[in-house]
């Protein structure tokens, strides 16, 4: 792979690479293409550098850096492949434009919430049946232990305390 190729060529190689590596890359493999297209419309030629990434992370639509820094964290990896090929290849700082993950705050539900969402498992279809008993046992499981989702329904029963 010369320096001088064009990055969709570099993009369609690397994602190919990883591919048959197992990973599906939809999504990562989109904004690659829309990287490779930008340089292409800027009239970028030559290696990837810091500054075209920045360029391209920042003219989303919707400038947000939160968006920016997820593009950045796509674009990081490809970088790191180039450079294999062209050391003169430039890889963007991880948190050049902060984090690209922020982890959402927990809601702390009231008893009164709990006891609503309990109360509405009595109406889950079909009536009286399985379904809606099953999620009123799990939630008040999780309600009165503070247990984890997966936690609660990965439960199972020990051997040694089973009945005869």
């Amino acid at each position: 792979m010369s320096a001088h190729s064009s990055f969709s060529t570099w993009i369609d190689d690397y994602l190919a690479v990883r591919r048959r590596a197992g990973f599906d890359l939809k999504v990562a493999g989109n904004q690659l293409k829309q990287f490779a297209h930008f340089a292409e419309e800027v009239g970028h030629n030559g290696t990837l550098t810091i500054q075209l990434a920045a360029e391209w992370a920042s003219s989303s639509s919707t400038g947000r850096r939160l968006t920016a820094a997820r593009r950045i964290e796509v674009l990081r990896p490809f970088a790191a492949y180039c450079r294999q090929f062209d050391p003169a290849t430039e890889i963007p700082p991880q948190y050049l434009f902060g984090p690209a993950h922020h982890r959402l705050t927990p809601h702390i539900f009231t008893e009164e919430e709990v006891q609503d969402l309990l109360t509405a498992c009595d109406e889950l279809y079909p009536p009286g049946g399985l379904r809606g008993a099953s999620c009123r046992t799990i939630f008040g499981l999780i309600a009165a232990t503070g247990l984890r989702i997966s936690e609660a329904t990965g439960l199972t029963v020990s051997a040694n305390l089973r009945t005869p």
